[in-house]
């Protein structure tokens, strides 16, 4: 029984998948991702990304937001993407697979912009689920606390971080320690994401690693 509601249920994602507004419009606009959306619909709002500047998306594969990014960037600037899994190539993208908070993957994404620091981090990451939600949620926040601890020696001044999270235990004490490194901090849920997902983006501006 168990088995058949599992494969029902798989079905029934697969055709909400391919039905998904935002799929059939990525696959027109040559998207590798609907997620590429979820960007699109903040940066529009937020102005995040800007001609010449330094930015990096972590988590990056399939590679939906690196397009985004690079096309609006379109040569001027530096965008560089870290995942785990492979991801294939992105014109203007320089990619590194790996665990970003190793000491040796840090060091390839420092060279990369000459030891410089970014102007924008972006996080779509997400940990690999159990399917025990206390257990997940744990980790997710986990994951949001390790891009918020790297950020602190690799955001320049006055940079924006915009990571995902998910609502539950720990959400609003992350939300607290951000606002100890940030002028502001606002919450998105753009179109893109499903209601049905507990996902939300923290969007912090105003980087100072001195800010109270």
């Amino acid at each position: 029984m168990a088995k058949k509601k599992k494969h029902r249920s798989n079905r029934e994602w697969l055709d909400r998948h391919i039905n998904d507004s935002f799929v059939k419009k990525a696959r027109k606009e040559g998207f590798r991702a609907r997620s590429a959306f979820k960007l699109e619909e903040i940066d529009r709002k937020d102005r995040l990304v800007r001609a010449g500047m330094n930015i990096i998306d972590l988590g990056a594969a399939p590679g939906g937001w690196c397009q985004y990014v690079s096309r609006r960037l379109s040569g001027n600037g530096h965008l560089v993407a870290v995942d785990l899994l492979a991801m294939a190539d992105v014109p203007g993208t320089e990619f590194i697979q790996g665990d970003f908070t190793a000491p040796e993957i840090q060091q390839q994404i420092s060279s990369i912009i000459d030891g410089g620091k970014f102007d924008l981090v972006l996080s779509d990451m997400a940990p690999n689920l159990t399917g025990i939600p206390v257990a997940d949620q744990a980790r997710s926040i986990g994951l949001a606390e390790a891009v918020l601890y790297w950020c602190q020696t690799n955001m320049a001044k006055d940079g924006s971080l915009l990571i995902k999270v998910f609502q539950g235990s720990g959400f609003d004490e992350l939300r607290s320690e951000m606002r100890k490194s940030f002028r502001s901090i606002a919450t998105r849920k753009p179109d893109a994401s499903r209601a049905s997902s507990s996902e939300l983006y923290l969007l912090a501006k105003g980087f100072s690693a001195t800010t109270q």
